[in-house]
């Protein structure tokens, strides 16, 4: 789950972090009365949202008068399609870097990457017992070019940045540029926070934050129905038990020069009527020309998947090609079912084969 950029600031603020003031804006008016309320001479009006529509600066306007403040929220508003404004003080910045925070798979640690100006970067792994240690920290702020003077304020905010992450069940943190301001001051310029779903059960203040207008319609539909749904930009659909599978079933897709169109675990006890569901969901995608269906049968008996399948695409009228791989508990049943359906399966022997011949499927092949 992904938070706004005044929000993620909210956060770092209660974790001691330092930021620009600033308001949050709904219309032009409201704008221009944060500029007056912040006072000075320079503003900045930062767009917020979830996607990177960001990425290229047009959602990031700087104002040197309050009517200019209100011009540019109009058209960020108008222009974008934006439903809210950060208006904040100009910071004057000296130097930027970057801080990101995420989970190593491998390590299963929390791993820390800082970046400075000319975009070196460097690492440090997170003992989850002792935490970010003050010479961890330190050695990364010298690493990336932070004077000495304001070494300890860029360790208090790496440290706190990591009691935020790991207090608050965060799957990745940005803050992207830290700056170094013209007066010795190290604050975050903005912020970027995601979370672990599995974890908002006990974080119901990060939950409350959730922004489901940004958030792909189909994507919430699914965690509706049980389904763990990532719409993709490929075309081919994949319907996978278990998350680990899923990547390695993508992972092969495009080993063979495909691109999948979604990720898609229906997890260990789906129900016929899950599948169907996560057929249909895969079927609102325009650009789908073939799916892949990737069963290790364990919990899930490769004979229910099977017939599953068969429902769904009976009652989906299924147009686009579908390869089956099936593994495990009760595989030579599943085969015949798919085999006595009528339907034109194409049936697959291992990952690669059925990554090849999805692929192939997609052009046409």
């Amino acid at each position: 789950m992904n938070i706004h950029e005044y929000q993620g600031k909210d956060v770092l603020r209660r974790y001691g972090v330092a930021s620009p003031r600033g308001f949050l804006c709904h219309s032009p008016q409201e704008a221009e009365e944060a500029a007056l309320r912040l006072g000075g001479r320079t503003w900045m009006v930062k767009a917020q949202v979830h996607a990177a529509r960001r990425g290229n600066g047009d959602g990031v306007r700087q104002a040197w008068t309050v009517p200019e403040v209100r011009k540019h929220a109009g058209a960020l508003l108008d222009g974008l399609g934006v439903r809210r404004l950060l208006v904040e003080e100009r910071t004057e910045i000296r130097q930027a870097f970057s801080i990101h925070m995420a989970v190593d798979r491998d390590t299963q640690r929390v791993v820390l990457v800082a970046s400075d100006e000319g975009g070196g970067a460097h690492t440090v792994s997170v003992d989850p017992v002792a935490g970010l240690t003050a010479s961890q920290a330190d050695g990364i702020a010298r690493r990336i070019g932070i004077p000495g003077k304001s070494i300890p304020q860029a360790r208090t905010l790496m440290q706190n940045l990591y009691r935020a992450f790991d207090e608050c069940d965060a799957s990745r943190a940005e803050i992207d540029p830290m700056v170094l301001t013209g007066d010795g001051r190290v604050i975050a310029l903005d912020a970027r926070f995601g979370f672990d779903p599995n974890a908002l059960y006990r974080q119901p203040e990060i939950a409350a934050l959730r922004d489901l207008e940004e958030e792909d319609a189909v994507e919430i539909e699914a965690s509706k129905l049980g389904l763990c749904y990532v719409t993709l930009g490929g075309d081919i659909g994949t319907l996978v038990n278990g998350a680990g599978l899923a990547m390695a079933t993508m992972d092969a897709i495009r080993l063979y020069g495909g691109s999948p169109a979604n990720f898609l675990d229906v997890g260990g006890g789906a129900t016929a009527e899950r599948v169907t569901e996560a057929f249909k969901l895969m079927l609102r995608n325009p650009k789908l020309r073939a799916i892949l269906v990737n069963v290790f049968g364990g919990i899930m008996r490769c004979d229910l998947v099977a017939q599953s399948v068969v429902d769904a695409a009976r009652e989906l009228d299924l147009r686009v090609p579908l390869v089956v791989r099936m593994k495990g508990r009760n595989e030579a049943l599943g085969r015949s079912i798919l085999a006595a359906s009528g339907l034109a399966v194409i049936g697959a022997d291992d990952m690669a084969d059925a990554a090849a011949k999805a692929v192939a499927a997609a052009r046409g092949h």
